[in-house]
């Protein structure tokens, strides 16, 4: 038990959860620790992550995709300790993988690519989905996440659960493309898109894999419209796809997730995993 009481997580900052110590070279460790009933939040894990390949990575080359895998419960009342393992540097591109531990096994495990950027054709071919503005919305409350609002527009279909959003952070952040890519990387497992998918007591719990794409720079501190579609199911997972796009209609990032999705069961919940 620790010496004195854990702070709320209301009593915790993003900034404060994502401040990373080094440990050695290529070690890192996330030492802000908090009390809550819920296992460790995968998107804190993910975007810890990101920051501890990042600093290993030569100046100028702000991340273009991660893929993470969910191996463990987490612990939020637990400092997690970050190994990064340098794959390669080229010309353009940099390759880092991490393993993140607590007590001594490994609770998530992430492969992130860095790049300098570059001009290229800059195509969209999809259109945002035409939602209400955030302004004209219902305040949301996205779970669980520290130093975020949010607006909730009519839902695809007249479904009643939340699988589209607007959500901003409220905290200063600074100025850097990899801290808002950081806090995205954060805001991006909040949700699910196999919601709509639910039926005959079947339903989504862990995450199992979760992938991200930054296509562009993305202020994380404006509004920005999460998009969740339901793709398959079977197996006893679920697949879904995502968007996050800006006001003005630019897609800035892309999310692909697999999770659990297994018939509920009577009586004490079972472990999953």
């Amino acid at each position: 038990m620790p010496a004195h009481p854990l702070p709320a997580p209301a009593d915790v900052s993003l900034l404060e959860l994502l401040d990373l110590e080094p440990v050695g070279r290529d070690g890192f460790r996330a030492p802000t620790v908090f009390d809550e009933r819920y296992p460790l939040y995968g998107g804190q894990v993910a975007a810890q992550a990101l920051l501890a390949a990042a600093r290993t990575v030569p100046d100028g080359r702000p991340p273009h995709s991660m893929h993470g895998y969910f191996l463990r419960s987490g612990d939020t009342a637990r400092p997690t300790l970050l190994r990064v393992e340098r794959d390669r540097d080229g010309r353009s591109f940099s390759t880092r993988r991490v393993v993140a531990e607590q007590a001594g096994e490994v609770v998530f495990s992430l492969s992130a690519s860095f790049q300098t950027p570059e001009d290229g054709l800059d195509q969209q071919v999809d259109p945002v989905p035409d939602v209400a503005a955030p302004e004209e919305s219902e305040p949301f409350e996205p779970p669980r996440l520290l130093g975020f609002e949010g607006r909730q527009p009519p839902q695809p279909n007249g479904g009643r659960l939340p699988t589209r959003f607007w959500a901003r952070c409220t905290e200063a952040l600074p100025d850097d493309d990899l801290m808002h890519a950081a806090v995205l990387t954060y805001l991006s497992d909040i949700m699910t898109g196999l919601l709509p998918l639910m039926t005959e007591g079947y339903e989504p719990s862990a995450s199992l894999d979760h992938a991200l794409w930054f296509h562009r720079p993305a202020r994380i501190d404006r509004w920005m419209l999460m998009d969740l579609v339901g793709r398959s199911t079977g197996g006893g997972r679920g697949w879904y796809t995502g968007s996050l796009s800006t006001p003005d209609g630019v897609l800035r990032a892309s999310i692909a997730q697999e999770s659990l999705f297994r018939r509920r069961r009577r009586g004490p919940r079972a472990a999953t995993g």
